[in-house]
């Protein structure tokens, strides 16, 4: 069953974009509450992260959850808790990401592959398009999947200077690497792979 992604719930006349705290319908209003909160929370959240020893599929829950929570109650639920039913569907696309019944699995093949830290280095675009595969969220995915993998880069030795890239070639090159894995986000994602930890300055992600 193909349910609307903006009203998966079927309420947004009464409960607004996604059950929202603030009951709003106002898509640009949301948008900038996301940003506010992401902000607020992206530090906070990558220092619990990094307290992780093994990072898993419940920390990436609860990394949703500390990002967005002050936006939506939900917020650490996956697709297959509050939307069982709900197909993504993009630019016509209906299998560029997992069904709600698929995304642990996902996920946890994502993180399994970053444990290898040599792999991680050599393939950085591969890594983060399975991850971006899992999609496990109504709202908040590619936030909540890059400070998961900024915290996975540091550990292997390395930072992305994901500002730096131009949005519209990175979405059309994750669209390509979702179609078929390991063909595109490395030769993008390489050319600006640095070595160290990142120096977060006024950065919001590197």
């Amino acid at each position: 069953m193909e349910l609307s992604v903006l009203d998966p719930f079927e309420d947004f006349a009464t409960e607004g974009y996604l059950r929202n705290r603030y009951k709003e319908k106002d898509l640009a209003i949301m948008g900038r509450l996301e940003t506010a909160a992401f902000r607020e929370q992206v530090h906070p959240t990558l220092r619990y992260l990094r307290r992780v020893p093994d990072i898993r599929y419940e920390h990436v829950l609860e990394t949703h959850r500390r990002l967005f929570d002050s936006v939506y109650p939900w917020a650490g639920q996956d697709r297959l808790e509050n939307a069982p039913h709900l197909r993504i569907v993009k630019a016509g696309y209906r299998e560029l990401f997992a069904l709600p019944d698929s995304i642990r699995i996902a996920a946890e093949y994502a993180l399994q592959l970053s444990r290898d830290k040599a792999f991680l280095r050599e393939h950085p675009g591969q890594v983060f398009g399975y991850l971006a595969h899992a999609h496990p969220f109504l709202e908040g995915n590619g936030r909540t999947i890059l400070t998961v993998y900024a915290e996975l880069a540091q550990r292997a030795g390395f930072h992305v200077l994901w500002e730096e890239i131009e949005k519209d070639l990175f979405l059309t090159t994750l669209t390509e690497e979702l179609l078929r894995p390991g063909s595109a986000m490395d030769a993008l994602v390489l050319p600006y792979v640095r070595p160290g930890r990142c120096r977060w300055g006024g950065a919001v992600l590197c």
